[in-house]
């Protein structure tokens, strides 16, 4: 039984690799415009020395900070931000503290993986989130946020470091993952030039 078992992971892993490689692009995005998302500095996915894998960029985003702020501060509705599926089964506020309990379905891990956070604004702009528990042993991000130009935009820093508990292999991880948040930058800059557009 442990045997079919191990076999059977093991197909599902392969699989799953194979899925990713054809449908993900692989190659960083440089610096410039990628999509409807200006980047500053180039948006950079790799696997962390420590395990897991790091993002690190600088994005231009529509709006000051004040309207990056609340889009980033809408726990509940996350899901609407990424391609990934996922929903939030539980969101609770307290001393300025967030916690959120989100599950996630991904191609590349079985079944829903489970991700409690908290979160707390940062005082000059922006968010941090860190792991409170659930299947990932590591994960940490946080958009600082600043105004550029004449006020009208922001300038965002965004650092994400995840390690999952999977057999997937790192840079495989950072393939998918590069994809997910150039995807997730689109879907927030057309929240903010949605919501710019109903406060004229």
């Amino acid at each position: 039984m442990d045997r079919l078992r191990f076999v059977v992971r093991w197909v599902w892993l392969v699989s799953g690799c194979l899925l990713a490689l054809v449908t993900v692009p692989v190659g960083s995005a440089t610096a410039g415009e990628v999509g409807s998302t200006h980047l500053l500095r180039a948006l950079v996915v790799q696997p962390d020395p420590d395990g897991g894998v790091r993002a690190t960029a600088t994005l231009l985003f529509p709006g000051g900070p004040a309207v990056l702020q609340s889009i980033l501060s809408e726990y509940r509705n996350w899901p609407e931000l990424f391609e990934t599926r996922m929903r939030v089964a539980q969101v609770e506020e307290q001393d300025g503290r967030v916690l959120t309990d989100i599950y996630i379905s991904h191609a590349l891990l079985p079944g829903e993986q489970r991700l409690l956070c908290e979160s707390q604004a940062l005082p000059g702009g922006g968010l941090i989130t860190h792991l409170k528990g659930g299947d990932f042993t590591r994960y940490h991000r946080e958009w600082r946020l600043q105004p550029a130009g004449d006020g009208t935009q922001t300038r965002a820093e965004f650092d994400l470091l995840v390690e999952v508990k999977t057999l997937v292999p790192d840079w495989l991880v950072a393939v998918a993952m590069e994809r997910e948040l150039n995807t997730h930058f689109r879907l927030v800059r057309e929240r903010a030039l949605d919501r710019i557009t109903k406060e004229r």
